[in-house]
């Protein structure tokens, strides 16, 4: 499979391409900033490019099967991870290219809430507040214009922290997924797998999952 990586120099971008070239596949890693891509594994085909850009991502899109965003930010500069998405899906407007976006976990509910969103959950950190609305409006974009791009958006679990590569994550859709002390965790090296797992057999189609222990 050819997949095109955005952000790939970010935390969970390095460990995207890492995580599908260990499984054989072709990989373009795309940066903004060359100097960032520092460490990335030298069997990655390596590009500038702008996901806010359409024209950008149809290029680094083109001839390729699958594009994964795994963007962030930075602080301040939040609301752009909505403009993001949008610029994602107007650039594979009329490709057939599946996206996979890299989202959050602030819009999925609480377990035994009845319906009580992370991000509006009692004790969640005011600091983190503009990232977790961010991502809210990144997925409320994607619902709103993504009708003609196969899209999928993975929230990861409330916590989601670099650590060990074991290969087991249970899925959900709208739900955080927690353990049985109501904790909700993974690694960054299992979200690349479950995110490449989602790319070589997709099950969901725009829409939503999360990944958890």
């Amino acid at each position: 499979m050819n997949i095109t990586v955005f952000g790939a120099a970010g935390s969970v971008g390095r460990r995207v391409v890492a995580e599908a070239l260990a499984r054989g596949h072709q990989v373009t890693a795309v940066v903004r900033d060359p100097a960032r891509a520092t460490g990335l594994p030298g069997a990655a085909s390596l590009r500038t490019g702008d996901a806010a850009d359409p024209r950008s991502v149809a290029e680094r899109a083109a001839g390729q099967d699958l594009v994964i965003s795994a963007t962030r930010p930075p602080n301040g500069r939040e609301p752009e991870l909505a403009a993001v998405a949008q610029a994602l899906l107007a650039g594979l407007h009329g490709t057939g290219v599946r996206l996979l976006l890299v989202g959050g976990a602030a819009g999925l509910m609480v377990p035994g809430t009845g319906g009580t969103t992370v991000v509006d959950a009692p004790g969640f950190p005011a600091a983190l507040r503009p990232i977790a609305l961010a991502c809210a409006a990144q997925f409320d974009v994607c619902r709103a214009t993504g009708h003609d791009v196969d899209w999928a958006y993975l929230a990861p679990a409330a916590v989601l922290e670099p650590g060990e590569r074991t290969g087991r994550y249970r899925l959900g859709t709208d739900t955080l997924v927690v353990d049985a002390e109501g904790a909700s965790a993974l690694s960054m090296e299992d979200l690349a797998v479950a995110l490449i797992d989602e790319a070589e057999r997709p099950a969901h189609h725009r829409t939503r999952f999360t990944a958890a222990y």
